[in-house]
């Protein structure tokens, strides 16, 4: 392996230098990228890339199992490599690869995918079909991009519901049922809140997005492919106003079943504290609750009755090659070989504690944890979130428009301005 990964390597090299040469060119040659200028870090923004022959770029949260692999696969290959923690990743990776003073990986969602493909910061990922199919389904389908594969998935997340089992044992078949149960332990005083969906002063579309779906609305369209169409918007169309006022229903000025008091600074905790028999929350609350001494369960978010079925968003972590990394043979080589196998996969799921993408990890997770089938199921049943560019103007208006609704504006009229605001950001 070490000999194949330096071959590669210098072939690029001599491809380059070939083609650079051909054709009685009086430009010079091409060579590696040339390095960045002392202040090129400074003038960016972005951290400077550390000097190894792989580097790749993360979170503090991944960076121990990150770590392990890279480490693994320098070790196996001969090479030096660097795993460095980036603050502001995203942004810092664009930035960093297009001076190219970037990373030869990055470790990050998938919904940023629509960004950096549209600033040509990821190359595709070269890998089978066949390896491609031990992936779940949702997880393949979130880092697919204009029919093309861009990471390779580790991770899937979606919302889950936690359900207090002291104080409600048995599971809800439908939102309706939890409402009507939360309510009645809020109006006998056991709980202060009846159902925790972080909602607060500024909204939360994403926590909203399974109440939305489940009753029609949906976000933006698809085309043929799969792919999500920025031109087919569904906020502000007949479904999404019927959607606006039956949340308006569960508002303040409604049954008071969702209230601006719950936001995500301390939904978790009122749960864990007691107060509140039902959470929507994702698996980074599960530690929380399990600390919190009482009895719990978790399922997919059910749907209203007689409704759509709830979809949340779906997200997938995955490893991303950079389009202008300085050793792009041994990047295609560490995400395509080492990074995927079980091994290391499951090195991903006990670090960075996310459900695994792999199938065969899942099933043998599950067999040591079952409730972890609740998370992956919630997976499955929800949409990967849109990774293209248009999402950006998506969140921040539509969350908005979710606490106004919640606080008593009318709900058909908030969803329809909201469209609006969307399609002019958008257009």
């Amino acid at each position: 392996m070490r000999i194949s990964l330096r071959a590669a390597v210098a072939a690029v090299g001599i491809a380059a230098l070939t083609a650079g040469c051909g054709g009685g060119s009086s430009a010079p040659a091409e060579t590696d990228a040339a390095p960045a200028e002392p202040d090129a870090a400074a003038t960016t923004g972005a951290p400077a890339r550390d000097d190894a022959d792989l580097v790749v770029w993360t979170d503090e949260l991944k960076i121990g199992a990150v770590t392990e692999i890279a480490e693994q696969f320098g070790e196996d290959n001969g090479i030096s490599v660097a795993v460095q923690a980036v603050t502001d990743l995203q942004a810092n990776f664009v930035t960093a690869n297009a001076a190219t003073n970037g990373p030869d990986v990055v470790v990050g969602a998938h919904d940023w995918i629509g960004n950096m493909v549209q600033n040509g910061a990821i190359d595709p990922l070269q890998i089978t079909a066949d390896q491609l199919g031990q992936y779940s389904e949702v997880a393949v389908d979130a880092v697919t991009y204009d029919e093309q594969l861009y990471g390779l998935p580790y991770g899937v997340e979606a919302l889950v519901l936690y359900r207090n089992t002291d104080l409600v044992p048995e599971a809800p078949a439908t939102l309706d049922e939890a409402f009507a149960t939360g309510l009645e332990l809020k109006e006998a005083g056991t709980v202060e809140s009846a159902f925790n969906l972080p909602v607060g002063e500024l909204g939360d579309a994403y926590h909203m997005q399974p109440l939305y779906t489940s009753l029609g609305g949906y976000v933006f369209g698809q085309d043929p492919a799969g792919g999500y169409d920025p031109t087919d918007l569904g906020v502000g169309d007949e479904a999404s106003q019927a959607a606006g006022e039956r949340i308006e229903e569960l508002g303040e000025g409604g049954s008071g079943v969702l209230t601006r008091s719950v936001s995500g600074d301390n939904s978790i905790a009122l749960f864990a504290d007691g107060q509140a028999p039902y959470l929507l929350s994702g698996p980074w609350a599960r530690a929380d609750v399990e600390a919190a001494g009482f009895g719990w369960d978790v399922q997919a978010v059910p749907g209203f009755e007689g409704a759509e079925p709830a979809q949340p968003f779906t997200g997938v972590q995955a490893f991303y090659v950079a389009s202008n990394g300085a050793n792009k043979a041994f990047a295609q080589e560490f995400v395509g070989g080492a990074v995927n196998t079980e091994e290391a996969m499951k090195t991903m799921y006990d670090g960075a504690d996310i459900p695994p993408s792999l199938v065969s990890l899942q099933e043998s997770e599950v067999a040591a944890d079952p409730q972890l089938q609740a998370y992956l199921d919630a997976a499955s049943a929800g949409q990967p979130m849109p990774s293209i560019p248009q999402m950006g103007s998506v969140f921040e208006p539509l969350g908005q428009a979710y606490s106004a609704i919640i606080g008593g504006a009318d709900g058909a009229e908030t969803m329809v301005a909201t469209g609006e605001t969307i399609r002019t950001a958008i257009s």
